[in-house]
C-alpha cells in the first residue's frame, strides 16, 4: 500500500477478533486480522467499504463470509463473481487453502486492491481477473463453484454466474433473511438457465450469530442454457481471432 493510502487511513480500527474468529480462521487468524486492517484502512479510503462498517467488520463481513467454507466441496475451482473488496473470496481463501479461487471484478480500483491483498497475504491459490462475468465467457475456464455476496438479485446473479459453471456445478450466493422469497421469485429465470436444483442452506450455526444464509443453485448439463452456450462459443471464436 502507498504512503498516501497510509496517511489517509481512518483512525478507527476494527478491534480485536472475537473468539469465533479464532475458531474459524485457526492459524490464519493473523492474516485475517491483517485483512481486517486493510479493509478498515485503505478499503475505506478507496471507497470499497463504508466507514460505518468498520466496527462490525468481523461479524458482518469476515466471519459471515468465511463460514461459507462449510458448504464448498473439497479441492474444487471457485470463481467469486463481483468480488468487490474480496468478500467472500478472501475469507474463503484463508480458511480453505485446498481451493483454487479466481476473484472476478470489473472495476480497476477494486482489482488493484485485491491484487495487493493477495500478494500481502501470500494467497498463492488465488488469482484476480478484471472483467464482468458476461464478458469473460468463452475465454474463462468453467469452474465447479461460483460464489457471490451482495452482488445482485438472484435471477440476475444466476444469469451471470451459472454460465461460468462446469456441468452440474453449483452457485453459492450469500443472501439475507428473504432468501427463500428471492429464490421463489427467481424460479422462472433459473429454469431458463437449465438449473436442476435449488436449496437454502445455513452456514456457521453455533459459530456466528446469526448464521449465514446461502442459496445453492445447481446447474444442469449445459450451464446457462442454449443461449449462453451459443454466446460462449461466439466469444471463444472472437478470442481465437484476436490471438492470431
Amino acid at each position: 500500500m502507498t504512503s498516501e493510502d497510509a496517511a489517509a487511513t481512518p483512525v478507527e480500527q476494527p478491534g480485536p477478533p472475537p473468539e469465533a474468529a479464532r475458531r474459524v480462521f485457526g492459524d490464519r487468524l493473523p492474516d485475517a486480522e491483517r485483512y481486517a486492517e486493510l479493509l478498515s484502512g485503505v478499503g475505506v479510503q478507496r471507497g470499497l467499504i463504508g466507514p460505518r462498517e468498520v466496527p462490525r467488520i468481523w461479524e458482518r463481513h469476515l466471519l459471515n463470509c468465511a463460514v461459507l467454507g462449510e458448504v464448498v466441496p473439497e479441492g474444487v475451482t471457485v470463481c467469486d463473481v463481483g468480488s468487490g473488496a474480496g468478500l467472500p473470496g478472501i475469507p474463503l481463501a484463508l480458511v480453505r487453502p485446498d481451493l483454487e479461487i479466481t476473484l472476478l471484478e470489473p472495476l480497476l480500483r477494486r482489482t488493484r486492491f485485491l491484487e495487493e491483498v493477495v500478494e500481502l497475504l501470500g494467497l498463492d491459490h488465488v488469482s484476480v481477473l478484471r472483467g464482468r462475468a458476461e464478458e469473460v465467457l468463452g475465454t474463462f475456464t468453467p469452474v465447479h463453484v461460483v460464489t457471490a455476496r451482495a452482488v445482485a438479485p438472484l435471477d440476475r446473479l444466476a444469469g451471470w454466474g451459472v454460465p461460468l459453471l462446469r456441468p452440474y456445478g453449483q452457485m453459492l450466493a450469500i443472501k439475507g433473511d428473504t432468501a427463500g422469497e428471492e429464490l421463489k421469485s427467481a424460479r422462472a429465470a433459473l429454469g431458463k438457465l437449465g438449473v436442476v436444483g435449488t436449496e437454502v442452506l445455513t452456514a456457521g450455526a453455533g459459530v456466528v450469530d446469526p448464521p449465514s444464509t446461502v442459496v445453492r443453485v445447481e446447474a444442469g448439463e449445459s450451464p446457462g442454457g442454449v443461449r449462453f452456450a451459443a454466446k460462449r462459443a461466439k466469444a471463444a471464436r472472437a478470442g481465437r481471432r484476436r490471438r492470431r
